[in-house]
């Protein structure tokens, strides 16, 4: 059995706020296995229900998403069959819009239909589906980029679900496009949805930790690498990524708090990356960066 955490949203935006808070990974408390955010049109409320393998502390839960809490509708905890779950949170997800890109489950392919920027992922075994600010941020920022910058060569480091590895081989459809995670179930999954929105034969896959794989090296220099980790793993990669990328070159980075943004800009400036542009939403800062050498982009 799991145990469902489910709390009342004083709105939308409260709503996404809780359940970026809850599954937050760096939270002192276990961060819940798979959260939902969805709105009852007839009740004009919003829910959000949260998953976790044994019950959550409620001092903690209220301590991190109180502000944010329906008052006049306390948490409640309870148990749910295992199977239900994944079931229950995806079809709860609804379409997210990150730049031109339109971002969906199955269980919303009529209504989003097959155009250019519509991208079919659901929930599942790995993380993106572009709910979290993370993912909408690098999004949104691949999106802006493509306007004023050719890529020829992009990385998808630490590529989950493979949404960001499918959306830039929309953006650039001549680029080679190689995306890698270190968790082999992440990048099967990740072909998989390549597969699904036709992206297969523009991106190629590989199992890798950081930058070991010879897959990764024979598409080296860069001009375009996307990492939604997490601030950590970021800083120790600053060299490497700066190693493998050519002169000029682009880094969209996430999965940063924004008390971490100044630590992980730091780091990337010691390895000559400039930073271009920080964008924050509910604290989740991303980051886009040049590497030294070429010319500024917006």
């Amino acid at each position: 059995m799991l145990i469902r955490l489910r709390t009342a949203a004083t709105d939308a935006g409260a709503a996404r706020a809780i359940a970026e808070r809850l599954a937050d990974p760096e939270a002192r408390s276990p961060a819940a296995l798979a959260t939902a955010a969805f709105e009852e049109p007839t009740l004009g409320a919003w829910h959000v229900d949260a998953y976790y393998e044994a019950p959550p502390s409620m001092l903690v839960v209220l301590e991190r998403i109180g502000e944010w809490i329906d008052p006049d509708h306390p948490p409640t905890i309870e148990e749910v069959p295992d199977e239900n779950w994944v079931a229950v949170s995806q079809a709860a997800l609804p379409p997210v819009v990150a730049g031109r890109f339109l971002i969906h489950g199955s269980h919303d392919r009529t209504l989003a239909g097959r155009g250019q920027w519509a991208i079919e992922i659901d929930a599942g075994e790995a993380f993106g589906t572009a709910h979290h600010a993370t993912t909408h941020g690098c999004l949104s920022a691949m999106d802006r980029l493509a306007h004023r910058h050719t890529c020829r060569r992009i990385l998808d480091l630490g590529c989950g679900s493979g949404v960001l590895a499918i959306a830039a081989s929309r953006l650039w459809p001549k680029a080679a496009v190689t995306a890698s995670d270190i968790d082999p179930i992440a990048v099967d999954v990740a072909r998989g949805n390549a597969a699904l929105n036709g992206a297969h034969p523009r991106i190629r896959f590989a199992v890798a930790t950081g930058l070991d794989h010879p897959r990764l090296r024979e598409r080296q220099p860069y001009d375009l690498i996307v990492a939604n980790i997490l601030a950590g793993p970021l800083i120790r990669l600053a060299p490497h990524l700066a190693r493998v990328s050519r002169s000029g070159a682009i880094a969209v980075l996430s999965g940063i708090l924004g008390e971490q943004a100044r630590e992980v800009i730091a780091a990337y400036a010691g390895s000559g990356f400039r930073l271009q542009a920080k964008d924050i939403d509910h604290n989740w800062a991303t980051l886009t960066l040049i590497r030294d050498g070429g010319r500024s982009v917006p």
